[in-house]
């Protein structure tokens, strides 16, 4: 057994997007790394494309096992009973399953129209008011959640409370403790009320079916129900809203890449895939724990052990990707696992996927000239919490 290293050891302290150069040591000479998150147990980590899928999609590795344990993490708080990353397959897959006809590729793209008109929208106002503007507050932000409100049923008006919340939710140093648990409980209370309002005068949207599944067909637990509930929100719109200011903030500070995105419009698709494999969102995976002793590239992990994932880690193996650590958005290489891989791949990847699309096409098409406000010594980024980006992202375009 090998002297588990700090998490900042390997992790580092990343500036702004960048990633710690410590992992391109670890896939070649330590691929099975004993590591301790500031919180629970210790856990091997694997940095390689190939380790991953297997520690994300086989049986071996369990998330149920997780409950149990004092699951490495890197805030106090333990996650939410009841939601889908609490379970395993078949339970896992039953509760996926009453979501995710919401979420197949043809429901999404059903979407598009609307989110397209979000954003047009969006942009006008930004438009009328004139540049500067900020990126975040004026678009990056409204743009997922009005999408995710619409889809669950959520009035639109109370934004300004959830996403209070949900900050709350994904911290990991800004808010302390008992702020967490005051902020999370609220939340509750509100998807409770919003469940009861549900109850009392049905609405076809997708708390009232889980809500029909609820109490109809007796498929989720009142816990399940409200669990699901919450992390769909925060979930459904945070990957998107973190996400396009560091694309945008990638491209201006790639200007070639940008250059040929703008040549090339019908290159988006293949630019939003690219630049999920690129920009790092997150630390790592929730934990999977192995049920029996399992060989992966750098040794054996003995059964009970706890394994955490490195995305951005995996996205950039020189194995599988050419000029790994460069930027290419004509690159067709193997599909990135930004979203995650196997049973629990993030249910909401193709309804981000379209939101990303439609951001970029809008902000680039409509916004000529985009570039920084100032300098990027004016951008404001995001501390202490799950998720990386900037928290304020000054703009400015061309005047017609």
């Amino acid at each position: 057994m090998t002297t588990a290293k700090p998490w900042s050891d390997v992790f580092g302290t990343p500036d702004r997007l960048d990633i710690s150069p410590m992992f391109a040591w670890l896939r070649r000479e330590q691929p099975l790394c004993r590591v301790r998150l500031p919180y629970g147990e210790a856990a091997w980590l694997v940095t390689r494309y190939e380790d991953a899928k297997v520690v994300l999609g086989d049986p071996r590795f369990s998330r149920a096992a997780a409950v149990d344990r004092d699951e490495p993490r890197v805030r106090p708080q333990r996650g939410v009973s009841g939601g889908l990353l609490r379970h395993d397959p078949p339970e896992h897959s039953r509760l996926r399953r009453l979501v995710a006809k919401a979420f197949t590729a043809r429901r999404v793209e059903g979407l598009r129209p609307r989110a397209q008109q979000i954003a047009d929208q969006l942009i006008d106002r930004m438009m009328a008011q004139g540049p500067p503007a900020e990126l975040v507050e004026d678009f990056a932000l409204p743009l997922p959640i009005t999408v995710i409100c619409e889809l669950l049923g959520v009035p639109v008006e109370d934004r300004v409370d959830f996403r209070l919340w949900s900050d709350a939710f994904l911290s990991t140093t800004r808010f302390t403790p008992d702020q967490v648990t005051e902020y999370v409980g609220r939340m509750r209370e509100y998807m409770a009320g919003l469940i009861a309002e549900h109850r009392e005068t049905p609405r076809d949207d997708l708390i009232g079916a889980l809500v029909t599944a609820r109490d109809e067909q007796d498929r989720l637990s009142e816990e399940e129900l409200l669990a699901m509930a919450q992390a769909i929100l925060v979930a459904g719109h945070e990957t998107t809203a973190s996400q396009i200011p560091n694309f945008v903030y990638t491209l201006l500070t790639h200007p070639e890449q940008l250059a040929a995105l703008r040549a090339d419009p019908g290159l988006i698709p293949q630019a939003v895939e690219e630049l999920m494999r690129y920009v790092p969102l997150g630390s790592s995976s929730r934990a999977r724990y192995a049920l029996e002793d399992v060989e992966l590239s750098g040794g054996t992990v003995p059964a009970g052990d706890p394994v955490l994932v490195s995305l951005e880690a995996a996205n950039r193996d020189e194995s599988v990707y050419s000029n790994a650590d460069t930027l290419d958005l004509h690159r067709h290489e193997v599909s990135q696992i930004a979203f995650g891989y196997g049973p629990h791949r993030c249910l909401g990847a193709q309804l981000a996927r379209m939101e990303l699309q439609v951001a970029l096409g809008a902000l680039l098409q409509r916004l000529p000239g985009l570039r920084f406000a100032g300098t990027e010594q004016d951008i404001v980024w995001k501390t202490g919490t799950a998720t990386r980006g900037p928290a304020r992202l000054p703009i400015t375009w061309d005047r017609p």
